[in-house]
């Protein structure tokens, strides 16, 4: 073999020995890329990892709360005789039906039982059986009792109505106090904002309701 074949011989292999080696850096700097663009796709796990006794208290006290709305709200259809009423029932079933799932997603996220303690009292709430005004049962403000939602259940057309309305206003003030209370006390972010919500979203349902109420 010439000086000249093996001299060229020589170039190419140092020449494919640079070209692997930069095949190799950019693989690592492709898969390092690739490493940090899933991570940082990745939801983090945040605010619903953490949380104090306040938000545990609110979340397993507004999941009853909310299922005893909903159970209101699905009598309206075949009872009330008011469609604006009609469509406020169905609206107040749409918006918690998907928060009870919420809450109770963050229970078990947290290490917490869905169900109520037995000792449930809200710190804060203004729960007080018997203060004139309906739905302080079961210690959670706005709780309607087994009697009151067995007379609505017997009850249609306009009387129930205007039973559905009265009681309605007061299980949302109840779940406002309560929310109130979530927004002073608790610490994760994600029920606070709920709390937000719920306590806005439900003061104008009540507006509404009082409306309703006036022209019965």
């Amino acid at each position: 073999m010439t000086p000249t074949i093996l001299r060229r011989a020589a170039l190419a292999g140092v020449a494919l020995s640079a070209l692997l080696t930069v095949a190799a850096c950019g693989g690592a700097d492709d898969a390092g890329g690739m490493t940090h663009d899933a991570g940082s796709a990745t939801p983090s796990a945040s605010s619903s990892a953490s949380a104090n006794d306040a938000d545990v208290m609110f979340a397993q006290m507004m999941i009853p709360h909310h299922q005893q709305a909903v159970a209101m709200a699905d009598l309206a259809p075949t009872r009330a005789s008011d469609s604006e009423l009609k469509d406020l029932a169905a609206k107040i079933k749409a918006a918690q039906d998907p928060e009870i799932a919420t809450m109770k997603g963050w229970l078990t996220a947290w290490g917490k039982p869905t169900d109520l303690p037995s000792d449930h009292s809200m710190p804060g709430t203004s729960a007080t059986p018997g203060h004139g005004m309906p739905g302080m049962d079961a210690g959670m403000p706005g709780m309607m009792s087994e009697q009151q939602m067995t007379d609505l259940a017997a009850a249609k057309g306009p009387a129930f109505d205007k039973m559905f309305a009265e009681m309605m206003i007061a299980h949302h003030k109840g779940a406002i106090d309560m929310a109130r209370t979530e927004q002073a006390d608790g610490s994760n972010p994600e029920a606070k904002a709920l709390a937000a919500k719920i306590a806005a979203d439900q003061a104008t349902e009540v507006q509404t309701l009082q409306k309703i109420l006036d022209r019965l």
